[in-house]
């Protein structure tokens, strides 16, 4: 199961990092605490709607942009089976391409590669990329 909040988290970090912004820059500016941003960039809190609009403005992004990237991340873990569970060392389906013992990438329509790694039989890192990036396009990286 991938958290939702963890995706948001991921995906709020990507953009601001990929603005070479800090956290205090971002969170001033979106009137929240440096240390609640914090943890919603790390997946431990839930941002509200309201809090979660104030942030994409301070970044200078659209909601329904970064809520449209969450979806896409979570609709492909959706798609793949055995996320939170031990991954054999050969693919299980085809289309998917093992890269090293835990992990397994799939690409989905030529836009969206998405690599999976099993840390622990309880933890697995999601980390979705656009295959033909734009100026525009961020990766999202979900633990969970």
């Amino acid at each position: 199961m991938i958290l939702l909040r963890r995706v948001i988290g991921d995906a709020l970090r990507a953009r601001r990092q990929g603005q070479q912004r800090t956290l205090r820059e971002v969170s001033t500016a979106a009137n929240v605490s440096l240390g609640y941003l914090s943890e919603i960039e790390r997946g431990h809190k839930e941002p509200s709607s309201e809090l979660l609009a104030a942030i994409c403005d301070a970044l200078g992004a659209r909601l329904s942009e970064l809520l449209r990237e969450v979806s896409d991340t979570v609709a492909l873990a959706e798609q793949m089976p055995g996320v939170l569970v031990s991954m054999p060392d050969e693919p299980a389906e085809a289309g998917a391409k093992s890269t090293s013992r835990g992990v397994r990438q799939v690409t989905s329509d030529g836009k969206v590669a998405v690599s999976v790694r099993q840390d622990s039989p309880l933890k697995a890192t999601l980390r979705s990329t656009r295959v033909r990036p734009t100026e525009r396009d961020r990766d999202v990286v979900c633990a969970a």
